[in-house]
């Protein structure tokens, strides 16, 4: 007889927390979990600041300005990803991310914490790209669509307790120890993820894509961060002063027109198949499920007198649906396109469905199921998309497509809160027409996850 030989043994495929991955997987997965906690704790208390700092016209704009200026780190750490890795851009996003964080726990006006929430933007859009990028490099093809479902999983558990720890936080100290509180846990993270920090450095440089001139990226992603946010503000001064809110409005959507024309892949205005409108989905998506999940909890709060932590149910069930989704797309086959299009009308339904949630004689727990249907759709949707556009990119292009996905992704979720909050404005604060206005916005969003769904098909 014979030793078995090392072709004998049977093959092992590759596992998330595996040796060779267990620890970068948990760094991963730490950040999106303080990012997802974030996000769900700063939906739930934000009635809470805008009362505070006296504000509530402002309430469309403090997630905006969060969102634009994650669309401008988004480019210029995608850039810097491709040409010299990830870890630069990474490390800066955090510490961004952190000192906005101190920043909107200190503010004492509604233009400092504007601010601070830019600040914070800056930070989760460097970081998030350069984490799209580390996926990419670090994990072999076959366990992207695994790693993009455990991304999903990690907003499991922030969603679950999120709102209740925030809500208890806020009710026991105050709103602005919720942003104090998640700053000590970035220290973990980082450490966890020294090693694929080093690999990064080390890492031999790629040849330079077709969208990784510095200069010309960096003056298009200014001024298509710039133009979104004159056109946001040009809208939602429009109640206020129509002739200068219009003047904003146009100036703002070319300057926005023309950053996207440089940042997009070529062809994305068009919907020109297969990357293109792919990346685009990325935003149509965001836009219908966003522009509605920022403003219930405020719906109701102000409308059914719903608590924070009662409001904050809903956001958490739409988590859970997100992850069942992303879970769900990770362990099945089948065309990219029928998943996103199966995905934009889940969002649509749910979007639908969460409307009557503010109908006088409906209860306002029909949130519940509505965004668990809405959730997931996104969780199929979103991983999908992140999935088939590395697939359909150069490795030297990795960086500024993911870039280019979280672009449509911020900007999708920047204009359809900011126009909601210039609605509400427009209609006015009062109970009975934060609900007309909330109605409106349920509408206009189903038309734009409608139009994802009709759109998909141009994925291939």
């Amino acid at each position: 007889m014979t030793a078995p030989k090392a072709l004998d043994a049977p093959h092992q495929p590759p596992r998330l927390f595996g040796a060779d991955y267990r620890i970068a997987t948990f760094g991963i997965l730490l950040v999106v979990t303080l990012v997802a906690f974030e996000g769900m704790s700063v939906g739930v208390v934000m009635p809470d600041v805008a009362r505070d700092l006296d504000a509530l016209d402002l309430y469309g704009l403090s997630f905006s300005a969060f969102l634009v200026s994650s669309l401008f780190a988004n480019v210029v750490a995608g850039l810097f990803a491709d040409r010299r890795g990830f870890a630069v851009p990474f490390v800066a996003g955090l510490a961004l991310f952190v000192t906005g964080m101190a920043l909107a726990g200190a503010a004492n006006t509604s233009g400092l914490f504007l601010s601070a929430r830019a600040v914070q933007g800056l930070g989760a859009g460097a970081s998030f790209v350069a984490l799209l990028v580390m996926i990419a490099r670090v994990y072999p093809v076959d366990m992207r669509p695994k790693a993009f479902a455990a991304v999903s999983a990690a907003w499991v558990v922030p969603s679950m307790v999120g709102p209740a720890i925030a809500g208890s936080v806020a009710g026991q100290w105050g709103w602005r120890y919720v942003f104090y509180g998640i700053i000590p846990l970035v220290v973990p993270a980082l450490l966890m993820l020294l090693p694929s920090l080093k690999r990064s450095a080390a890492a031999e440089q790629l040849p330079d894509g077709p969208r990784s001139r510095p200069l010309a990226m960096t003056l298009a992603a200014a001024a298509a961060a710039g133009g979104a946010g004159v056109l946001l503000h040009g809208v939602d001064r429009l109640h206020q002063a129509p002739v200068a809110g219009a003047a904003e409005t146009v100036v703002g959507l070319a300057f926005l027109l023309y950053g996207l024309y440089r940042l997009l892949p070529p062809g994305a205005l068009r919907f020109a198949r297969g990357l293109p409108t792919t990346v685009l989905m990325r935003g149509f998506l965001s836009a219908a499920f966003f522009g509605v999940n920022s403003f219930i909890p405020l719906a109701l709060q102000e409308v059914k007198g719903f608590g924070v932590r009662e409001a904050g149910i809903a956001l958490t069930t739409g988590a859970l649906g997100w992850s069942a989704g992303s879970y769900l797309q990770s362990r099945q086959a089948g065309e990219p396109h029928l998943r996103i299009r199966f995905a934009t009308s889940c969002v649509t339904v749910g979007v639908l469905l969460a409307l009557l949630a503010v109908l006088p004689g409906v209860t306002g727990w029909v949130a519940v199921p509505a965004w668990i249907v809405a959730g997931l759709g996104m969780g199929v949707g979103m991983a999908t998309v992140s999935v088939t556009t590395l697939k359909q990119s150069p490795e030297n292009e990795q960086g500024a497509n993911s870039a280019a996905l979280n672009v449509t992704d911020m900007l999708g979720s920047a204009l359809a809160i900011g126009a909601g909050g210039a609605l509400v404005n427009l209609v006015g604060h009062a109970s009975s027409q934060i609900a007309t206005g909330f109605v409106v916005i349920c509408l206009l969003m189903a038309v734009v996850g409608g139009s994802g769904a009709v759109l998909a098909g141009r994925m291939r």
